[in-house]
This record gives C-alpha cells, structure tokens and sequence, in this order.
C-alpha cells in the first residue's frame, strides 16, 4: 500500500507546477517522448518515468513544466491517457510458469505485456501474435495485462505485414465482443410497419454499378420517364442509420474506427460484416431500406426539382462497371436504353461542373493482381471511363443538394453544427514557384482569383495531355492544393467548383456519412438538436482518414516491393517522380512501382545539388540536370520489406557511358 501512494504521490509532485494540455505523444526510437498541442509552436518534451502509462501515438492530458531548467525547452508529466491510439500489437510470447509475457516487435519502445494463461488460447512459447491490451493501471508499478487474440502463420509474412499496417494506423483487426452483440441483435426482416413511414419505389427500375469484387453495395439508381417529358433520377443510398443506433458499443466502435481501410489483399471495414455486406449492402432482387436524394432533369442536365427522404427500393440488377462501359461504348445491351439517358444526363452534369470551376485533374489507380496467398504476380492501371463518371456525377449531386439544403438552416441565427466536405484554395506558397516552372513550358497561369487558378488548371490540364511534361505537371498540381478536410466551417470545395458539400452517399465505409443522415432525418422530421461537439467529431473522423491512407499507401509500397524482388539487378524505363537532396525517386513507367535513386549512387559521375525552384538536381561540373517529370533509365539493386524501400541505379547513357567505360578501360590497363 505504501508504494501505491507514494508512487500517486510523486505523480501528483511532478504534474502540479504547469498548466494542463491536450495533444498526442511521439515517442522517438531513444525512448523519448514529446507531445505536439494543436495551437503551440514548439512541443513538450516527456521523460520515460513521467509517460505514465502513455504510448506511442496516444492523444493525453500533460502538465507543462515551464523549462527543462536550462530555459530552452518546455518538459511535461502524462497526467492522462485520453485516448489509445492503438490497443492491438504483433510481437512474440514467451511462456513462463503460471503465465506468459509478449514482447512487442514495435520500433517504438514499449513495456513487455503480462499475459495471464487462461488469456493465451492454444498459443505456444516463441509464437507470434496479435495481444489486445486490456489493462494497465500505473499505481504500484503493474505491468500492462493483454489477451492472445490472433497466432500469426510464421510462413505468411504478407499477412503479418498488412496487418501491422493496420495497426499502426490505429485500426483495431476485431471488433468487440459488445459492438458484435449489438450488431447480431438487428432484425433481418423489414416490417410492414417500417415500410409504411417511407417512399416506396419498390416498382421503379433500380440498378446498382459497383467494382466486380464489391460486397458492399452502397449506392443505387433509379430512372423512369415522366409525363411531363422530365427524367426522375433517384440516387439511393443504404440507410444505415436506421440499424446504427448513437451511442451503442457498435456506434462507439464504428466513429473510432470512422472508416473502412482498403488494402490491396483485404478490407478492414468500418461496421462488421453483417451489416456492411447482408443487411445495408443493396443487393438485387431484395427489399432494402436507403435514405434517397430524387431528382427531375431535363434532357440538358437541368433539376427542376427534387425530394429527400427515406425510401425501400428493390434493385432489378447489379452491373459491374465493366458491363456498363461495354453498353455505352457498344450502344447495346441489357437495360440499355436506360443505361445510355442515365450516362448522357451524367456527361452533361460532368461537362457544366468543369465549366462552373472544377479543376479536371486525370486519376489512374494502380491495383495488383495476387495470388491464393496475397502475393503480388501482376499490375493493373484502372482508369476513370464513363461507366465510372456516371456513379461519380449523381453522388456528386446528391452530396451537393443535401449540403446546399442544410446550409440554409439557422438555429438560434447560427448555422447548424454540420459536417461539410471542404476543399480550402489552393496554398498560395505552392502555387507561384509552380506557375513559374509550369511557364518553362510555354504554359501561362493567372493566379489573380481562385476562379482565374481553376481556369489556368483546366487549360493547362488540356494542353499537355500527351505531351512529355504531363506527368509532372499533374503531379506538381495536385500538391498546390489543400487536404480536403471534414469540418463545420462551410467554406465550399474548391476542386469540385462547389459552394456547398458534403458525403451524404457512402455511409457503409465513411462515418461523416452516417453523421450527415442523422441530422438530414432530424431537419426532415423537425426534431434537430444541434450537436455542439460537432467540429471536434469532424477532427477526429479527418484525421482517420488521413490514417486510413497513409495505411493504403504503405500497403501498396509493401506490394511494389514484393513485386519488384522478382526483378532484382534487372533494367526498366521510368519517370523521375520526386526530388530531393539526397535523391530522386523513379517511378517505373510499365509498373509504376517507385524507388530511390540515392545522391551518393551519383558521385562517381559528378557532384550534384538539389535546385528547389527547378525540381531538379544540377551538377557542379557537368551541368547535368535530373528534373521531375524526365525519363530515365534504372536498375533495381535493392528492395527492402521491412522498411517498404525500393532501392534504384541510374544507368548511364551518353558522355556519362563513354566516360564510365573509359575509366574501367584504364582500371583494367592497371
């Protein structure tokens, strides 16, 4: 007892001579910690003894001391762990009698993890698992207690791999046994009673327009003509709200996570599967509860009008995005008559947006092909056709109608705490040395208003489609604009050309979704009660995201290298994607699979040094120039998995080749 209080107490001494802030704590490979605090300059520096149970990426309270006592930087106590960034961690057991402990693989320093036996399962000494942190109270110097939730297969490294991802981005790998107990207690049936509250388009041609492997089926459309010559065109979205109930552990559950997170091999959803694929998952031939945006269009792509509401629809097919192409490149196939309006009207939407503002930049999606066990044997380019614009233009009208109609509200002569999709201009900093370098291509850009940017995009967009300096100056582009963010502060969606937005059409996988069909229920039903906390809710639900695609992109950066180990030592073209001062990266044009060409790789040839304002990196004696956007030739020589690195040469060519074999000749001649 007396060293549980004295250990409270020195808690106590240590915390009380600063004031107390609210940020997240980076600890560094050393084992040092230091939280940054939204709205500080400089962050407060943690000792190890002071983490008070605190780890790596978790969002604390901490007591600021004023100085390290040599007046230089701010130093701080953990009063409080607010939130775990992550609970679940791959490492390996060790058995001891009467109990086990894991040992963490992480690169981050953390306590080992006392695993009492009835929570190791049929796991052995020396395996390696998955533990699920339950426990850890600092009082008396206890260890963290975990449970065994997965044995990994020591042979399936991929597995390991894209799991750890997962992890590290903050994403558990299970749901709770409470949120899988909310979610097996949701009725299957749809009863008359539910039925009667809504629209029922039940006998109105439905089609949905998915990926071939999709499970989850979010979205629907509607068409029919009508008699005053219009187009009624529903967009139809899974109403998972209805089975969602706040608050519950599964809603708890579903906002932390506040998305699905799509790797290359498998999804780690947002709702458990249930209801993601069975009960919301829109699929043919089934009654299906959705809450719908409906619209009447003339032929030019006009609204005349539309409703909002909740609805039952009955899906008479599923296409593939493929199917759809062939029928609108073939002008013939199943429901084809429909399928051409719906794509004609979406292309007229497509075109007056572009017009109104949008900045058109070109998206290719780089997928892999794998085998039964994951593992990379092919790549494949998907690019946006038609078939994609058409389910692009209609969520894009509906999230656009339903923000428009919400941004009209006032509570109390205040706007309605709201989640809106926002899109800042573009950064101003960004912009002008890019204007400048895109000038080097004969192509002028106005930057006097954000209206005068977008046409410069557009136009610039057009005129190099094809031309060498396209990928570059796309690439180059797109990091002038701002991260399009979730926030209450309705300042429009500067690529979209909107003045008003928000996701209304994807609430299987995104959480703001789910936000955005409750408050439209509640201001359709006249029962809203504005929620005050709502811009801290968008915080977070941003900043998932941003894990959720940092985790992709570190998954396909694992896929690129598995790949490209088959071709070790081997040559391929490519396109220099990036520089830096210590090199330039290559992204190999037949698998777009980037790595690293290292500056020392280059001093065998000359000095170089990394010119900003050019792109490029410039050598001292030879002029040589290595600029973002030039083809080059490369060689891999390493691919590194654990660190997810592809290591690049540049081959030689021209007087840098006749130099280089000249100096082998005399090496040789010695």
């Amino acid at each position: 007892m007396g060293r549980k209080n004295s250990n409270k107490k020195k808690i106590k001494e240590r915390s009380s001579s600063g004031r107390v802030v609210k940020g997240v704590i980076d600890i560094t490979r050393s084992g040092m910690g230091f939280v940054t605090v939204e709205g500080m300059e400089a962050d407060i520096m943690v000792r190890p003894q002071d983490f008070n149970t605190a780890l790596h990426g978790d969002t604390v309270k901490v007591a600021v001391k004023d100085t390290d006592g040599r007046g230089r930087r701010l130093q701080g106590v953990i009063r409080e762990v607010l939130n775990r960034k992550r609970t679940e961690f791959i490492g390996n057991l060790q058995m001891n009698k009467g109990f086990a402990f894991f040992i963490s693989e992480s690169d981050k320093p953390m306590p080992d993890i006392f695993i009492p036996l009835y929570a190791i399962g049929k796991a052995k000494d020396g395996d390696r698992v998955v533990v699920k942190l339950l426990e850890w109270d600092n009082e008396g110097d206890k260890r963290p207690v975990g449970e065994v939730i997965t044995i990994l297969d020591a042979e399936n490294t991929n597995d390991a791999a894209m799991k750890e991802i997962l992890l590290d981005g903050g994403f558990p790998l299970q749901f709770s046994e409470e949120a899988l107990e909310v979610a097996a207690r949701i009725p299957d049936i749809i009863g008359e009673d539910e039925i009667k509250k809504r629209k029922d388009i039940r006998g109105i041609f439905t089609i949905t327009i998915d990926p071939v492997d999709a499970k989850d089926f979010d979205d629907a459309i509607s068409f029919r003509k009508l008699k005053n010559g219009y187009f009624e065109i529903g967009i139809h979205i899974a109403d998972v709200s209805h089975y969602l109930e706040p608050e519950t552990p599964l809603d708890k559950e579903a906002y932390g996570r506040a998305t699905s997170v799509y790797l290359p091999d498998r999804v780690n959803p947002m709702l458990p599967e249930h209801i993601s694929n069975v009960l919301c998952s829109l699929r043919p031939n089934e009654d299906k509860l959705t809450f719908s945006a409906i619209f009447q269009l003339n032929a030019k792509g006009e609204v005349k009008q539309y409703w909002l509401g909740k609805t039952v629809i009955h899906s008479d097919h599923r296409f593939t995005y493929e199917e759809v192409q062939e029928i609108i490149e073939a002008k013939a196939g199943l429901h084809a008559e429909e399928v051409l309006t719906l794509n004609d009207i979406a292309q007229k939407l497509r075109k007056k947006r572009f017009n109104n503002g949008a900045i058109n930049f070109s998206s290719q999606e780089v997928r892999f092909r794998l085998d039964e066990k994951g593992d990379p044997i092919g790549i494949m380019i998907k690019e946006s056709k038609e078939a994609h614009q058409l389910i692009e233009e209609y969520m894009l009208l509906a999230n656009r109608t339903v923000a428009e109609n919400i941004s009209k509200l006032k509570i109390n002569g205040k706007p309605l705490p709201f989640p809106y999709r926002t899109h800042d201009d573009p950064d101003e900093e960004k912009l002008i040395p890019f204007a400048a370098f895109a000038k080097k291509f004969g192509h002028t850009f106005d930057t006097s208003s954000p209206e005068a940017i977008a046409t410069s995009f557009n136009q610039l967009l057009k005129d190099v489609n094809g031309k060498p300096e396209q990928h570059v100056l796309e690439q180059l582009g797109i990091r002038t604009m701002a991260k399009a963010k979730y926030t209450t502060e309705n300042v429009g969606h500067y690529g979209l050309g909107f003045e008003h937005y928000c996701h209304f059409t994807s609430p299987i996988r995104r959480y703001p979704d789910v936000q955005v069909h409750r408050i439209l229920f509640d201001v359709l039903n006249n029962t809203i009660q504005p929620d005050k906390k709502m811009e801290e809710k968008c915080k977070h639900t941003s900043e998932r995201e941003r894990a959720a695609m940092q985790a992709e992109r570190d998954s396909n950066k694992y896929k690129q290298v598995q790949y490209m180990r088959n071709y070790m030592g081997e040559e391929f073209d490519g396109v220099i994607s990036g520089v830096a001062s210590f090199g330039f990266w290559v992204e190999t044009v037949d698998h777009k699979c980037e790595g690293l060409v290292s500056i020392n790789s280059l001093l065998e040839y000359d000095e170089f040094r990394h010119v900003e304002a050019e792109y490029c990196l410039l050598g001292h004696r030879s002029a040589k120039t290595f600029r973002m956007g030039d083809k080059v030739r490369i060689k891999v020589v390493g691919a590194n998995l654990g660190k997810r690195q592809l290591d690049y040469e540049w081959v030689v060519s021209g007087e840098f080749a006749e130099e280089k074999s000249t100096r082998q000749k005399g090496k040789k001649r010695k």
